[in-house]
């Protein structure tokens, strides 16, 4: 069947984590600056609540670890955040970290006067934190640290940060750290990329605040691009509610080419003719090429077979699995149904009228294969694009990547 193309925000989101395959490693090392090595300094897994500071001689060491890729984060007061990308497959690891002062302490920050600011921190709050009702329960406490920076001529906004963000999500109950390495946002093509290492904890409660985030966490996580990889891992995704069609992009053969378009409307628009053109013939007036030229140029076409997950999914190593496809996938989670306030903000995917309301997502292939652990985290990140529900859910609705839904009393 043909649907229209959706006109969505894309969205990236991007880090690392590990695998949890299932053996036993550790990851030890030594904290140093360019003169002795440094006590108290906080290391923390990226995407995980794992963590543990170095002991008086600068070392420190995080066992019990499955096989799998990290990224380690080190944060020390008065130096710039640490972060380093490793890969355990065999055996143990050890860094030798030395990280750098920095220069500019927090007094020191100068924020250059900009009008804009405060609008350009609100849509970065809005695609970053997101716009879910989880995310208005979140608030960056210290978005002083953020460099923000328009390109007119680009048309891209830029935000970057030398601290870890500190992001408080009373809705989940988390504290995030999230060292942000990179946010833009194209105004021109609407595409949101940010890549960083975010770092949970969680917040203290009474036992009834703690059920409510237990349940809001389950939540999030039914449904969530992690859930729906962790379950293609493990061959149960149509069980656990996944249903997944292909959607193709083809062309509108009911438009005429640009060329011939442009072309009746350079031509019926010039001179003194130009008013008498808009009543002539029905084909030949400039309000017909003008229809003509706002028609779609491409048309979405879904293709309402399932897709087979045991052809789809396919063994890349011993612990990572990977999926290649030409068109979309489209992913139907129907254990959850879409809200009206999503549906007005611009993310909603269309689909034929009796496949209900359920949250649909697209995923668009930028670089294949799209390789993942599983725990659900993607190995290479930048080869697909989200579009719809998952490109709804951003950090306000995150949980750690070793989250396990619990079991409500």
């Amino acid at each position: 069947m043909r649907l229209k193309l959706p006109t969505l925000l894309l969205f990236i989101l991007l880090f690392k984590v590990a695998s949890f395959a299932q053996s036993n490693f550790t990851i030890s090392g030594v904290v140093r600056d360019d003169k002795e090595t440094i006590p108290g300094a906080a290391i923390y897994l990226s995407g995980t609540k794992i963590s543990t500071i170095t002991n008086n001689e600068g070392k420190f060491s995080l066992g019990k670890l499955p096989a799998g890729n990290y990224d380690v984060l080190i944060q020390v007061v008065g130096y710039l955040p640490y972060s380093k990308s490793i890969t355990i497959s065999d055996k143990n690891i050890y860094i030798d970290a030395t990280i750098k002062a920095n220069a500019v302490t927090l007094n020191e920050v100068v924020i250059k006067p900009d009008p804009n600011r405060l609008r350009y921190l609100n849509l970065f709050k809005d695609f970053f934190i997101g716009q879910t009702p989880n995310s208005r329960e979140c608030k960056i406490l210290n978005s002083h640290v953020l460099r923000i920076d328009y390109n007119k001529q680009s048309k891209i906004l830029s935000v970057g940060s030398d601290e870890f963000l500190i992001i408080e999500n009373k809705a989940l109950g988390y504290k995030i750290k999230y060292l942000l390495q990179n946010f833009e946002y194209d105004y021109s093509t609407r595409i949101v990329y940010f890549a960083g290492f975010p770092f949970f904890e969680e917040m203290k409660g009474s036992k009834s605040r703690i059920n409510k985030w237990n349940k809001k966490r389950n939540i999030a996580y039914y449904g969530s691009s992690q859930h729906f990889f962790q379950s293609l891992y493990q061959g149960t995704s149509e069980t656990e509610g996944f249903v997944i069609h292909k959607l193709a992009t083809i062309g509108n053969k009911n438009r005429l080419p640009d060329s011939t378009i442009n072309a009746n409307i350079k031509r019926l628009s010039a001179g003194p003719r130009a008013i008498n053109m808009l009543t002539f013939t029905k084909d030949d007036s400039l309000n017909f090429w003008l229809k003509e030229r706002s028609k779609p140029k491409a048309m979405a076409v879904l293709n309402k077979a399932k897709v087979l997950t045991d052809t789809l999914v396919k063994t890349y190593n011993e612990d990572v699995k990977s999926v290649n496809f030409t068109d979309d996938l489209f992913v139907m989670y129907t254990k959850e149904k879409e809200t009206e306030e999503y549906a007005n903000l611009g993310f909603y995917v269309s689909r034929a009228p009796d496949m209900g309301n359920f949250q649909v997502s697209l995923i668009n292939l930028l670089e294949p294969p799209i390789l993942f652990y599983k725990s659900g985290s993607i190995a290479n990140p930048r080869s697909f694009l989200y579009k719809g529900f998952w490109a709804y859910e951003k950090m306000g609705d995150s949980v750690p990547i070793e989250y396990k839904p619990i079991v409500l009393k």
